[in-house]
């Protein structure tokens, strides 16, 4: 009996200090999981993006500080096991999602779309304080969701700012062509009176010290030409005179019926005197309007055409003689004479329907040549 009731007492022993060391075990278990969501918790809320845990259900399981700081205005809601559609009404409620004002229901529907069927793409949200977020959402191997903040105001700005830098660059470029195509009118169009007129001036019968002094003068304009085509390199298809001045050859050119426009009444004196050397007949008139109603009246051979005029410029002349062609008019050939010779202006007199473009100041030879091209 004696070894009986000591089987006993150590069997309740051995039950007690099991039980004991089981107490123990869980309770140093639970120790140890307490300390693990402490030092996760701490772990999350050390990272500068918003993090949020969601169950499969949608509702909440953890999230950081910084979540709770992005949504500030939200964040006495955030409590474990909520639903996260609830938080959601509300804000919507409080006006703080401005994309949805106005369509508050179908907005939601799209956002609790894309929460519980995440595909983790990213995508953005506008916060009524002005703010940018970046939304990143992922599904977790337990079904539930992780959602990822980042606060890319900063970025919108920088990229605002960038998008304005650029179109005051664009607009500074655009002032810069336009200056340059000003600029190249401007100066043009003196030179090509001054080297048209002296050129024809050196077809016609000069003493040795006239033809001396004309020589000098051409020479000096085509120093100063060379510089304008320096100026007005950029973009620039004009190409720089020849040192020495030719004569007009009159055989280059037979006889013609040209209509020349040109509000420069200097300019209209220079292709005068170039094609009346060569025995062509010259219309000359002062703007777009007067050259299409001229060509209406009479049979042209070539038609030039100044692009700067008043009351219709050359563009819209050409296009308005090439209107008038389709209703059974002949064609006219026409050649654009400017100081305006940038691609872009080479590009707009042929899309009007210019056969040619040439430059000012304006050679004989190039006249004749571009002439006898659209002719032939």
């Amino acid at each position: 009996m004696a070894g009986a009731g000591t089987s006993g007492w150590i069997g309740r022993l051995l039950r007690g200090l099991g039980r004991r060391l089981a107490d123990h075990a869980v309770a140093a278990a639970e120790a140890d999981a307490a300390t693990a969501r402490d030092r996760l918790r701490e772990a999350i809320d050390l990272l500068p993006e918003g993090v949020v845990f969601l169950d499969a259900e949608g509702r909440y399981i953890l999230w950081n500080k910084r979540y709770a700081e992005i949504y500030h205005r939200s964040a006495d809601l955030f409590r474990a096991g909520a639903p996260f559609s609830a938080t959601l009404k509300m804000g919507v409620a409080r006006g703080d999602y401005p994309e949805a004002i106005g369509r508050e229901e179908a907005w939601l529907a799209e956002r609790m779309d894309k929460l519980m069927n995440p595909t983790g793409e990213r995508h953005e949200q506008r916060i009524s304080d002005g703010r940018w977020l970046m939304i990143e959402e992922k599904r977790t191997a337990d079904g539930g969701v992780i959602g990822l903040r980042v606060d890319i105001t900063a970025m919108k700005q920088q990229a605002v700012a960038l998008e304005e830098a650029l179109r005051r660059a664009e607009a500074a470029s655009h002032a810069k062509t336009e200056f340059l195509a000003d600029m190249s009118h401007e100066l043009r169009t003196p030179l090509n009176g001054v080297l048209g007129l002296g050129q024809a001036l050196a077809a016609s019968d000069l003493s040795e010290h006239q033809r001396a002094l004309l020589s000098d003068m051409l020479a000096s304009a085509q120093d100063l030409d060379g510089l304008v085509n320096g100026l007005l390199d950029y973009g620039d298809r004009a190409r720089a005179a020849d040192a020495a001045p030719a004569s007009p050859a009159p055989s280059d050119v037979p006889p013609l019926r040209v209509l020349a426009a040109d509000d420069n009444p200097t300019n209209r004196k220079v292709v005068e005197l170039m094609l009346g050397a060569a025995g062509a007949q010259v219309v000359s008139v002062e703007n777009g309007q007067q050259a299409v109603d001229a060509w209406r009246a009479g049979a042209f051979d070539v038609v030039l055409m100044d692009l700067r005029m008043p009351v219709m410029d050359g563009l819209d002349a050409i296009r308005a003689i090439r209107k008038a062609e389709g209703g059974g008019l002949p064609r006219a050939p026409i050649i654009v004479i400017s100081a305006n010779t940038s691609a872009t202006d080479v590009e707009a007199s042929a899309a009007a329907g210019a056969d040619r473009h040439i430059g000012k100041p304006l050679r004989a030879e190039d006249l004749f040549e571009a002439i006898s091209g659209v002719l032939d």
